[in-house]
C-alpha cells in the first residue's frame, strides 16, 4: 500500500486587524506536494475546522509565487482540495504514515488550540509515524501532549520561523506571541541557521522541522527519507 501524508492548514483569513488577510503561505504546501506525489504518496488536507483554507496574499505574488505555486492555482481540482478540506474528527490516524503542519502566520491561531490536531499528531507519533512541520507550522506542535502526558516537543530539536525573520519580514507587530520564545519554553531545543531566509532543517528521530517557507521541499525530502528507510 502506498503511504500516506496528512497535510495541515489554517482557516484563518485575517490578523487580528480583519483589514490586514493572511492564511496558508501556498508554497509551503505545494513544494512539499510535490515531493510525497513524485514518491507516489496518497495524500489528504486537513484543517482545524475544515472547509476553506484562505491563502496568504504576500505568498501568492512574485517572487515568491514560484512555479509550484502557480501551477496549483492555475488546476481547479487542486484549488478544491483547499476549499473542502477535512475536518479533524473525519481522519482517522491510522490512516497516515506522517502529518505535515503548513505554515502561514496565520496558524499561529488556530493550530495550537485544536485539540482534534494534536489528537491526530500524538496518535501518529505513537504509532511510529513522523511528525513534521515548517515555518509557522511548528506553533501546531505547541501544545501536542503524548500519552504520559509530557509535551512533544519537550527535550527535542526543533526549528521553525525565527523571531529576526518576522522582524525582518515586518510582520512581528501583528504577531499574537514570539513561537520560538514558546518553544524554548515549552523546553524544546530550538535551533536557527546563522542566516534569516535560507534553507533550514532539523531532525531529531521521526520529528522533522523547516525554518522558514524555503525550507518546505528540504523538510518534504526528509520524511519522504524517513518513510523509506522504515
Amino acid at each position: 500500500m502506498a503511504q500516506r501524508i496528512l497535510h495541515v492548514v489554517t482557516n484563518v483569513a485575517h490578523y487580528q486587524d480583519p483589514a490586514q488577510p493572511t492564511g496558508l503561505w501556498l508554497s509551503e504546501l505545494t513544494h512539499a506536494w510535490q515531493v510525497f506525489a513524485a514518491q507516489g504518496y496518497e495524500q489528504r488536507i486537513v484543517s482545524p475546522l475544515g472547509g476553506l483554507s484562505p491563502l496568504e496574499p504576500r505568498s501568492l505574488k512574485w517572487p515568491l509565487a514560484d512555479a509550484s505555486a502557480r501551477d496549483w492555482l492555475a488546476d481547479p481540482a487542486r484549488m478544491a482540495l483547499l476549499a473542502s478540506t477535512a475536518r479533524p474528527h473525519d481522519i482517522d490516524p491510522a490512516d497516515f504514515d506522517a502529518i505535515y503542519f503548513t505554515g502561514g502566520h496565520a496558524v499561529m491561531w488556530d493550530f495550537p488550540g485544536s485539540e482534534g490536531l494534536q489528537r491526530i499528531t500524538r496518535a501518529i507519533h505513537e504509532r511510529g509515524g513522523v511528525v513534521s512541520s515548517v515555518c509557522h507550522g511548528y506553533c501546531g506542535l505547541l501544545n501536542t501532549r503524548l500519552s504520559d502526558g509530557s509535551l512533544l516537543v519537550a527535550g527535542r530539536r526543533v526549528t521553525g520561523f525565527s523571531w529576526r525573520e518576522a522582524v525582518l519580514a515586518g510582520v512581528a507587530a501583528k504577531m499574537p506571541y514570539n513561537a520560538e520564545e514558546e518553544m524554548k519554553q515549552r523546553g524544546a531545543r530550538y535551533e536557527k541557521a546563522w542566516l534569516p531566509f535560507v534553507p533550514h532543517v532539523v531532525v531529531d528521530g521521526r520529528l522533522v522541522t523547516g525554518q522558514n517557507p524555503n525550507s518546505a521541499k528540504a523538510t518534504a525530502e526528509h520524511v519522504a527519507a524517513l518513510l523509506t528507510s522504515g
